[in-house]
């Protein structure tokens, strides 16, 4: 009966020595890991901006790219103009948490149900011969289970869409995740967002194919066939995002050069 409990005693301390070990060397292993992880979630993001923008990044140092073609800038949504970082902002993401650096959206005005927004927003800038070529703005909003983030690209025009993009997402695959598609994506360059005159966003998902001779279809793209809350949720975040609550404001100055 003794040697019975010792066997025992001495199983559950080899069971307890083997979870401390491994404990050890998981925390270890997340702890030297981790500065890998932050730089290959940076280096996704440059490229995912660079994409958008339609600078080919294939078999370049994405870094240096990002560097010399990418200017960074944080514009106060409210006022529409260029501020400095705010003192312990890391990211727009984790700002929109922070009730000092956003505001909650009302019900009326969170069409992209994201709940709320931070107060500044970056925006990059790609520069050709000293004059603005393109911008491109970090969007976001709920499909059906998920935010889908990403990055929309415009011309000098501030109105073309050069490119657009998500980054991250939890859509279903085949429906919603066609989003990723890149026949999909393809649809969008050209089109545009606001109609002359105008700062209230009309682009957005139509069911079925867009007919390319009919009025209004530079606004207007195919939905993701049989995902058609994703269809909405993407159409809802562009609109939001280019509306006064998002960067018509800035838009709007950056054409008359008062951002």
């Amino acid at each position: 009966m003794a040697a019975n409990n010792d066997t025992i005693g001495r199983t559950i301390t080899v069971t307890v020595l083997l979870c401390v070990v491994c404990s050890v060397i998981v925390s270890a292993a997340a702890v030297l890991l981790r500065p890998m992880q932050i730089e290959n979630k940076e280096l996704d993001r440059q490229s995912n901006i660079l994409a958008a923008a339609k600078i080919d990044y294939a078999g370049k140092d994405v870094q240096k790219l990002f560097a010399e073609q990418i200017v960074t800038k944080y514009v106060n949504l409210a006022t529409g103009k260029y501020v400095e970082k705010p003192e312990g902002y890391k990211d727009s993401k984790r700002a929109a948490k922070e009730p000092s650096l956003s505001r909650a959206l009302t019900r009326s005005e969170d069409i992209a149900s994201i709940k709320r927004t931070a107060n500044v927003m970056p925006v990059f800038l790609v520069n050709k011969d000293g004059q603005l070529d393109k911008v491109i703005l970090p969007v976001h909003g709920y499909g059906l289970w998920s935010t889908l983030y990403g990055f929309l690209a415009l011309e000098n025009d501030l109105n073309t869409v050069v490119g657009f993009g998500f980054y991250t997402h939890g859509e279903t695959p085949g429906l919603g995740g066609e989003v990723d598609n890149p026949k999909w994506k393809a649809l969008w360059p050209g089109k545009k967002i606001y109609a002359e005159g105008s700062m209230e966003p009309k682009i957005g998902l139509v069911k079925g194919a867009v007919d390319k001779s009919a009025p209004g279809a530079e606004f207007k793209i195919d939905a993701l066939s049989g995902a058609t809350l994703t269809s909405n949720g993407v159409t809802n975040l562009v609109q939001f995002w280019m509306g006064k609550n998002g960067f018509a404001g800035y838009l709007s100055n950056l054409k008359a050069g008062e951002s």
